[in-house]
């Protein structure tokens, strides 16, 4: 449908998102935050009779399972799309949930210290895992609680590998992963703070995020390649997500090479 606007007024919109403009048109006094209004959860709650399965320790299975130094996963880092038919270990899992999202220290209930860093800490994203060959674990999809160090079952399904590449636009090689990444967000976490400053950092974030998923794959002889080409009903359709409050926002498939 034809929007009215010029070419070039659009393009000009779609800028507008990249400055840091909006920042001086907000008052930042009418806030939520500085409405003393309460945060959202820094972690989504997930059903008291849900299956939930135990992680390994993910900072020391990283520890004892990188084998490459972090200047040399710097310089190797590069996108893999074909994987090998080996399984990624439950522990190898662990370590990359650990080095993406990973809690190092709560501070309060409004703010924790993460492996990552994020826009006034707070953190807006959630981690979905397509698990299709991850040993131990049976096929299905998966969220990561990382103040529990816990997944938690969300469906069983053995074609989990081939629904993912379809919600990813049908690139095959997803479908080879061992597991998928899918990164939600749930905006109203950052707009607490910053309103409509929120979701350029947010966008941000998740850069820092999926930088940390190459490092630690590329350490564990690993790979991935990051996924921003996807059809956002059908991802959030298979993450069981609105698509309003929480939607996808990035999408990383994992596996070893």
């Amino acid at each position: 449908m034809d929007s009215g606007k010029k070419p070039d007024e659009t393009l000009e919109q779609y800028r507008y998102f990249l400055k840091d403009s909006i920042r001086q048109t907000i008052n930042f006094t009418q806030t939520a935050q500085s409405r003393r209004l309460p945060a959202p959860p820094l972690q989504k709650p997930c059903p008291e009779n849900a299956v939930r399965v135990d992680l390994p320790d993910g900072f020391r299975s990283l520890k004892k399972l990188c084998s490459v130094p972090v200047v040399d996963a710097i310089a190797r880092r590069e996108s893999e799309r074909f994987y090998t038919a080996a399984a990624l270990g439950l522990d190898e899992l662990s370590a990359l949930l650990w080095a993406t999202q990973g809690v190092r220290r709560v501070l309060s209930e409004e703010c924790a210290l993460r492996t990552v860093p994020s826009a006034g800490a707070r953190h807006s994203f959630e981690t979905y895992i397509a698990a299709g060959n991850v040993e131990g674990l049976p096929a299905g999809l998966y969220r990561y609680l990382p103040f529990d160090n816990q997944l938690v079952q969300l469906f069983l399904d053995e074609k989990i590998g081939s629904r993912a590449a379809w919600a990813c636009m049908a690139q095959r090689f997803v479908a080879a992963a061992a597991a998928t990444f899918f990164w939600t967000t749930i905006p109203s976490r950052m707009e607490w703070r910053y309103g409509l400053a929120a979701h350029k950092v947010i966008a941000l974030d998740a850069g820092h995020v999926c930088q940390n998923l190459y490092l630690a794959c590329t350490a564990l002889g690993a790979g991935t390649c990051a996924i921003a080409a996807y059809d956002q009903t059908e991802c959030d359709r298979l993450l069981g997500v609105d698509g309003e409050e929480e939607f996808t926002v990035y999408i990383a498939p994992v596996g070893k090479v």
